[in-house]
């Protein structure tokens, strides 16, 4: 009888909101091994249950270690790797004036660094996973943000580590295609999530409307890893914006200026 290969994929951020999002809606593709990464122990042991068993690495991605213990865990389990989704982050408000470097230089850290890192440590692992030909797509697919497109007020820290991700993420899919790894890029808009809750824009009858679901985003994030895609907006029309921030500057400009687009953030709440 002929054996479903395994198909190993490593979510970082998998507690909650988008990252437990894509945890579940990879763990339908056939052969799916999940290692799920991600500060709350508990939290990853009840979403592993749910689906049934994954490998569980609680681990803060800033840790100068976590790129190594992430390698361990997923060589000692499956001994290859087909797909890194890096999507743990975090977002605290703040004015530049009012917060200054340390709020930028957090979010670098968080939003940029552990990622780069860490696709650093399991690059290898991902050529070598390509090069054996399985037939399976190899990729990694890191979420930046529409905030990597288009900055707003009291996010620049956020908006930088977002931008540079993206910027990253560009060169590193010309730099990989030679080795069989794709590389894609995930732009969610506004998306309610525990660490997110966007509030106002909840509360306000037609803002409401351009707020969605994690599993919108996970779509994307599939959508990147199983199929090839480059770059995906998750709504889709949220590449409006960065088009219009191109297109249109001065009026995007004076729309978020005028606090047209704002949502709270759960400060005490990363993955």
């Amino acid at each position: 009888m002929a054996t479903t290969e395994q198909y190993v994929a490593v979510v970082t951020g998998a507690s909650s909101g988008i990252g437990e999002a894509a945890a579940r809606r990879l763990a339908r593709e056939p052969g799916a091994r999940l290692v799920l990464v991600a500060r709350r122990q508990d939290k990853l042991a009840q979403l592993a249950n749910s689906l049934g068993g994954a490998t569980v690495v609680a681990v803060d991605l800033t840790d100068p270690d976590a790129p190594a213990a992430v390698l361990e865990a997923v060589g000692r389990a499956h001994g290859e790797l087909h797909l890194l989704v890096n999507n743990a982050g975090a977002r605290w408000a703040g004015t530049f004036g009012e917060t200054g470097w340390e709020n930028v230089e957090r979010h670098m850290r968080i939003d940029f660094d552990a990622q780069v890192r860490l696709t650093e440590g399991l690059l290898p692992l991902l050529r070598a996973t390509a090069s054996n030909r399985s037939g399976k797509p190899i990729a990694v697919v890191n979420v930046s943000s529409t905030s990597g497109r288009v900055a707003r007020p009291n996010g620049g820290g956020y908006s930088a580590a977002k931008f540079a991700l993206a910027g990253w993420s560009d060169a590193l899919a010309a730099e990989e295609r030679e080795h069989g790894v794709h590389v894609g890029l995930v732009l969610p808009g506004f998306i309610a999530t525990e660490g997110f809750p966007a509030t106002e824009l909840l509360a306000h009858p037609l803002r409401r409307l351009i707020v969605s679901k994690p599993d919108v985003v996970a779509e994307a994030i599939a959508d990147c890893a199983l199929h090839g895609k480059g770059e995906r907006y998750a709504p889709r029309y949220y590449w409006v914006a960065a088009a219009a921030r191109i297109l249109a500057p001065r009026l995007v400009a004076r729309a978020v200026a005028g606090g047209a687009f704002t949502t709270a953030t759960n400060p005490d709440l990363r993955d």
